[in-house]
């Protein structure tokens, strides 16, 4: 099975290399990298009560959709951190897929990567991935949560509603959106189900918004072998202006799953039994992290995934935290799917009946996800908001100059009965 991933830069561009590429980890990767201690060489290995039992078209799915975001997400970032559960994202697109029609859905899954795969097909296959993804490892926690809620008053089609209980576990509200407590109600689910990591998604809602659909993911690992607080040592860390700053620098050895790859180097250290393993890579000095995120692909990854070899090695890794946030709108419009935030081309019919000349679409899609790691391990969450708002579709301005001979009735409309009609070629 293949992996969501997820990944992190720290403060600084450089920072940023150390743990670019990272966080196939985050969101549940069943590839696991165990250390040689352990005499395991299988660098594949599975939960072997899942192993087998998803879809590999929506594993593939996911992959190719983790790096398309994630590329888009490159190209709007500034010199900050960035930090994305592309699990998260797409849980939460694919509970709206299931209100889309016609050439919204077909954008839609261009987007994720759904294409030739049935709405019963996608939904089953991520009823399965979030089965296969419960963890039977003590040191591991990993939490997905989906809830839907809908404006007083605004009644979501029956159909939509069952195939987002049964395949997501969504939990369904209807919610008094007038209220100045809304937010603040939609929040607490949020913050419950990241376990206080990201306390809020939602920072108001608007008069147009009818619909929240949300998706909260939580993740706690231990070392398969923890860093000894002991060896954390003060440490320079080179940021990419040539900078240098002193952090805890974490410090061990032992033998490692590694791979020295053209223009960086990459080692996995494994939580728990082995099941996820975090994948720290490290571009040379020369190649940089721009290049480095560059050359990123879905190809590209599963070569290096079959390329870790138990090798011997010393490991220093920073102590960080790291918070991210961001409107997905545009990179998500970049994929393929404006149409879906098109106010009037928009097509979500599946989602909800609606009364003549309103129109459903989404308004916003917003991310926000947060990471630590230390000695211990690693506690990351990740939430999505989807947010469908209503339009009153109005028809688009015309210019109707009549300065040649036309043609004209004058129709009695509840009988249809033409009283006149003529037509002009010398107005008078």
């Amino acid at each position: 099975m293949q992996h969501f991933l997820s990944k992190s830069s720290i403060k600084a561009r450089s920072t940023k290399a150390l743990v670019a590429g990272v966080f196939a980890l985050i969101v549940c990767s069943n590839l696991a990298l165990t250390r040689g201690r352990a005499n395991n060489t299988d660098i594949a290995r599975r939960r072997p009560e899942t192993q087998g039992s998803v879809d590999n078209r929506l594993t593939a799915a996911t992959s190719r959709f983790a790096f398309k975001l994630y590329d888009q997400i490159l190209k709007q970032r500034t010199d900050k951190n960035t930090f994305v559960s592309p699990a998260s994202v797409m849980l939460a697109l694919a509970m709206t897929y299931n209100g889309a029609d016609g050439t919204t859905r077909q954008a839609m899954a261009r987007a994720l990567e759904i294409e030739g795969m049935s709405l019963e097909d996608v939904n089953r296959a991520f009823a399965d991935l979030k089965s296969a993804l419960a963890p039977t490892d003590p040191k591991i926690q990993i939490k997905i949560a989906n809830s839907l809620w809908a404006r007083n008053g605004f009644v979501l089609n029956p159909a939509f509603i069952k195939r987002n209980k049964q395949h997501y576990g969504a939990e369904i509200t209807s919610l008094d959106f007038s209220d100045p407590a809304a937010p603040n109600t939609i929040n607490a689910w949020v913050n419950r189900n990241t376990e206080g990591k990201i306390q809020k998604i939602v920072d108001r809602i608007k008069p147009e918004d009818v619909l929240f659909l949300i998706n909260a993911i939580y993740f706690k690992g231990q070392w398969q072998f923890e860093f000894k607080k002991e060896n954390t040592k003060p440490d320079v860390f080179r940021l990419a202006g040539g900078e240098r700053k002193q952090l805890p620098m974490m410090s061990q050895s032992g033998s490692y799953f590694y791979y020295k790859g053209k223009g960086f180097q990459a080692v996995a250290l494994p939580y728990g039994t082995g099941t996820v393993s975090m994948y720290v890579f490290l571009p040379d000095e020369q190649t940089g992290l721009d290049q480095f995120e560059q050359d990123l692909t879905p190809e590209n990854w599963d070569m290096r995934m079959k390329s870790f070899r138990v090798t011997p090695g010393d490991v220093r890794l920073p102590r960080f935290k790291v918070e991210w946030e961001s409107k997905l709108n545009d990179a998500l419009k970049a994929l393929g799917m404006a149409e879906a935030f098109d106010s009037r081309r928009a097509n979500f019919s599946l989602m909800a009946e609606l009364n003549s000349g309103n129109n459903l679409y989404l308004s916003e899609v917003r991310h926000k996800s947060w990471c630590e790691v230390n000695e211990e391990g690693t506690v990351a969450a990740g939430a999505t908001s989807v947010v469908g708002s209503l339009t009153s579709v109005q028809p688009e301005r015309f210019f109707m100059k009549i300065d040649r001979p036309f043609f004209f009735a004058i129709r009695d409309n509840p009988t249809g009965i033409l009283l006149f009609m003529g037509s002009v070629t010398n107005p008078g």
